[in-house]
């Protein structure tokens, strides 16, 4: 799993420049239902924010588009995951199964990340979207293996139930040493990262993990 991260702080700067209360900002944005629908595809994430920008308190096209580039500015890559992925990179078939709108292959090219994947499964241009098992299967097909020998990581512990029913490994992300230690556990290697004292598979040796959240 590799994710897009923004500060809490990022969050709630947004929410007081907005007028928005605390904590109000994410369900604004993803329990709309328009976001279910950007997800399969079947909505421009431009018609999105357009839809969902009065609800934040924008009330014109132009306020819209100014905090969507903001928005999007202030995207990071999660770098510890990033280090775990290219320590498994070579030695292991990487894939991104993600639920995310239109493009994200060219999103992953923008960050110079797209070359780390095998195989890159978008929602939004496949139509179907996790929890549905034809995205799961479908990522399987076109890696060309069984669900036995995969290992499945993301946020959502539903995502990863289902994961599990189909037969494939599943690991619930929280962050990027818990997922070291927990694929390694899985692989059986050492997954190091640098930089935290709870990493106990730091005192093995070497490399590490994988994959995309929307």
């Amino acid at each position: 799993m590799i994710s897009a991260a923004r500060s809490k702080s990022c969050f709630q700067a947004y929410e007081d420049e907005l007028g928005i209360a605390r904590g109000r900002i994410n369900r604004i944005m993803f329990d709309d239902p328009a976001w279910q629908e950007a997800l399969l595809g079947r909505l421009t994430m431009r018609a999105f924010w357009y839809h969902i920008g009065p609800s934040l308190g924008l009330f014109t096209h132009e306020a819209i588009d100014a905090f969507r580039r903001r928005y999007y500015s202030d995207e990071t890559v999660n770098q510890e995951v990033l280090a775990l992925i290219r320590l498994l990179y070579g030695n292991y078939r990487l894939a991104v199964l993600s639920n995310h709108p239109p493009g994200l292959e060219q999103w992953l090219a923008d960050w110079g990340i797209r070359n780390y994947f095998e195989v890159v499964f978008c929602s939004g241009d496949e139509g179907a979207a996790k929890p549905d098992p034809v995205a799961y299967q479908t990522t399987l097909d076109r890696l060309g293996i069984q669900p036995s020998e995969a290992i499945f990581i993301d946020d959502t512990a539903g995502h990863v139930q289902t994961a599990r029913e189909l037969g494939i490994h599943g690991i619930v992300f929280t962050d990027a040493w818990q997922l070291a230690n927990e694929l390694g556990k899985l692989l059986g290697i050492a997954l190091p990262l640098r930089g935290h004292a709870e990493n106990d598979v730091t005192r093995n040796a070497s490399a590490s993990s994988a994959d995309r959240k929307t």
